[in-house]
């Protein structure tokens, strides 16, 4: 028999909760909603911004050994399909005024795309930038010119920005090796093409977006894996992004890899934030009529210890899944139901 997936591991969880005949079959009917829907996402950025790697550290799969045999002059959206996951890796931009015509006509129409109920297909845009670089005219003009018009957020489309590969930013020569991390040079260097990047877009589009900075990890040409950064911190923002009624789909998709978990700015704790989600995906969806404290605890319970203890870190996930049961515990003789 094949691994359980999140769904089928919350569904038999469900049977061992406290609660009416009713509110189990409440909660099964909501489980299979939620396991019905699909999530895209779409990611673009200028050639060589690190999109492959990217998604090869965020997810179980590998879509391009990085560096080796990648074909700049790839012309169409190849599609990855991890069950309910779906990925659309761009062609990069950057390479000719030709192609980049035809990248963005590509673009502007798969951001156009329905699905069969008539709802836009693409969830999340991504666009991946390159930390190193000092030309970001390309990248704002992809955004400005091809994503944003065609990016309908009030049909749910979202856009993140990240800037990746932020290791070799200045040259890499103010990126502390040992810890994993930018020193407070780069750091302030990193911070300000943040600010730079935020105020152009606002200033053009009157969008306000959060970028992000991080390294996407990679494995390079002597076989050594590098260590992502902050890395969870763009998970959480995807997983924010996409909504509670969408997140479980990610679950059973993660990168595996501990390792690429670790390291991060510590701005907060985005490993706990994200368990948390996981935990919590049901707050916003149960309807009146649940005992809420019993039915999140319950909830949690079911979420795979695995993948708990890979995402909290130093936390641990037992001690992370016991401190929230014992606070749904508390929640709940709070509001008299115990």
């Amino acid at each position: 028999m094949g691994t359980k997936n999140i769904f089928e591991r919350i569904r038999e969880n469900i049977s061992e909760m406290t609660g009416s005949a009713q509110e189990h079959q409440r909660l099964i009917e909501l489980v299979n909603q939620m396991e019905n829907k699909q999530v895209n996402l779409l990611i673009a950025g200028p050639t060589g911004s690190g999109k492959s790697s990217t998604i090869n550290s965020l997810f179980n799969m590998s879509v391009a050994k990085v560096g080796v045999g990648v074909d700049p002059q790839t012309k169409d959206i190849d599609r990855y399909e991890l069950e309910n996951l779906i990925i659309w890796d761009t062609p990069g931009f950057g390479d000719s005024e030709a192609a980049d015509k035809e990248y963005s006509r590509q673009i502007a129409s798969k951001l156009e795309e329905t699905d069969e109920d008539g709802k836009k297909l693409i969830d999340i845009v991504l666009v991946v930038l390159d930390a190193s670089s000092k030309d970001m005219g390309t990248s704002y003009k992809l955004i400005s010119k091809t994503i944003l018009p065609h990016l309908d957020t009030q049909k749910g489309q979202r856009i993140l920005i990240a800037i990746n590969q932020a290791d070799m930013a200045m040259k890499g020569n103010h990126w502390n090796y040992n810890q994993n991390c930018p020193d407070e040079i780069l750091k302030k260097f990193l911070e300000d093409k943040v600010s730079s990047i935020q105020s152009r877009i606002l200033e053009s589009t009157g969008l306000q977006i959060d970028p992000i900075y991080y390294c996407a990890g990679y494995t390079d040409d002597n076989g050594e894996q590098r260590r992502a950064y902050n890395l969870n911190k763009l998970l959480l923002q995807i997983l924010h992004e996409v909504g509670s009624e969408k997140v479980l789909i990610f679950a059973d998709n993660i990168n595996n890899d501990e390792n690429m978990w670790v390291d991060d700015d510590g701005d907060g704790n985005y490993s706990e934030s994200i368990a948390q989600s996981f935990g919590d995906v049901f707050k916003d969806s149960i309807g009146d009529g649940f005992e809420t404290g019993g039915v999140v605890g319950g909830m949690i319970a079911g979420i795979p210890g695995a993948i708990i203890g890979m995402l909290v870190g130093a936390v641990g996930g037992p001690r992370l899944l016991r401190r929230l049961k014992q606070e749904n515990l508390l929640n709940r003789q709070r509001e008299g139901y115990d």
